[in-house]
């Protein structure tokens, strides 16, 4: 179970584990970082992003301990989950799919939001009315209890939908074990003031947090640098920031901490996460003991097709000389 700590202002705050799917009712594992996975070569996990409604041959590549899929969103203006805008949460293909995926052992993590869409805490007008649409798309979903909000764009911006989706936790945490995941996007000084403030408005609702994941990717045109760099840099920053906000100590904060990297060419132009960058943040990860790392997305971790434009980023292919599946191989380690 997660091990609620307190923030420096008294609030329930993170509650770090020690790996990244170990939180279920009948799970009896210490939540010590040093105490669980002892089997395993890492305490740090691979949980790749993935297609909610198609399955891709790179899905198991560097065989995935958790898988992130994407996304819940609202239908239409309603107080409505739906998968993608547009199919029901229990839709025989995404339900399907999710149980051959959790047949494969990983742990699985819905995750609501992500840059398109409208995330449901802009369409539902109470807190409770929110929390039902989450549980509506956790139950659809086998009664999935490890969730991830991916907040981004114009609505990390509105305050008022950060606070309704905080209080909405919260109920959902009173009535049943969750892990919580916030996926947030960064810049190598750190979250900006948005993403703290909605860290805040969960902290002020006393939401345990399991881990901030945060998108090291599409800085801007004027970061032409090394991806793995930037990572590094922005990982270092936004463990500054959780120190300070969540309290923690100098190794639960890297523990609450998760990295996800866009794979091969970036939106940003000039923006390139190489194989070489994969391994590089996967080391730093090793060693700063990081509960998960994460790559947008699996679908993508493959080679264009001869006579590809890769100076844009493809919905498809990561638009570098690679194999399949080498991005998912690299960073499971």
């Amino acid at each position: 179970m997660p091990i609620p700590l307190k923030s420096a202002a008294g609030m329930l705050a993170l509650a770090v584990l020690g790996c990244a799917g170990c939180a279920t009712s009948s799970d009896t594992r210490s939540a010590t970082p040093s105490a669980t996975r002892s089997e395993a070569p890492s305490d740090t996990d691979y949980a790749p992003y993935v297609s909610a409604s198609t399955a891709y041959a790179t899905d198991s590549a560097g065989s995935p301990d958790a898988y992130n899929l994407a996304f819940v969103v609202a239908n239409g203006t309603a107080c409505t989950p739906s998968w993608g805008g547009h199919s029901k949460v229990d839709a025989a293909g995404v339900t399907s799919r999710i149980k051959k995926l959790g047949a494969s052992g990983a742990t699985l993590r819905i995750s609501f939001g992500g840059a398109s869409g409208d995330e449901l805490a802009t369409t539902c007008d109470t807190a409770s009315e929110l929390a039902a649409a989450y549980a509506e798309a956790l139950d659809a979903a086998g009664g999935a209890t490890h969730v991830d909000f991916d907040i981004e764009g114009d609505t990390l911006k509105d305050s008022a939908a950060n606070a309704r989706r905080a209080e909405a936790i919260a109920l959902l945490e009173k009535k049943r074990d969750l892990d919580v995941t916030f996926t947030l996007p960064v810049m190598p000084s750190g979250l900006d003031d948005d993403a703290l403030d909605l860290l805040e408005a969960a902290n002020d609702q006393g939401v345990q947090v399991s881990t901030v994941n945060i998108m090291t990717m599409n800085y801007g045109e004027s970061y032409q640098g090394d991806m793995s760099d930037y990572a590094r840099t922005a990982a270092e920053a936004t463990h500054t920031q959780l120190k300070d906000v969540f309290g923690l100590s100098d190794k639960n904060a890297w523990r609450g901490m998760a990295l996800t990297s866009m794979l091969g060419v970036n939106d940003i132009e000039g923006e390139t996460f190489t194989l070489a960058d994969a391994a590089q943040l996967r080391t730093f990860a090793e060693k700063k003991g990081i509960a998960w790392v994460s790559t947008w997305a699996t679908f993508r971790d493959v080679p264009c097709a001869s006579g590809t434009d890769t100076n844009d980023a493809a919905t498809n292919c990561s638009g570098v000389k690679q194999s399949e599946g080498a991005f998912g191989r690299a960073l499971s380690g």
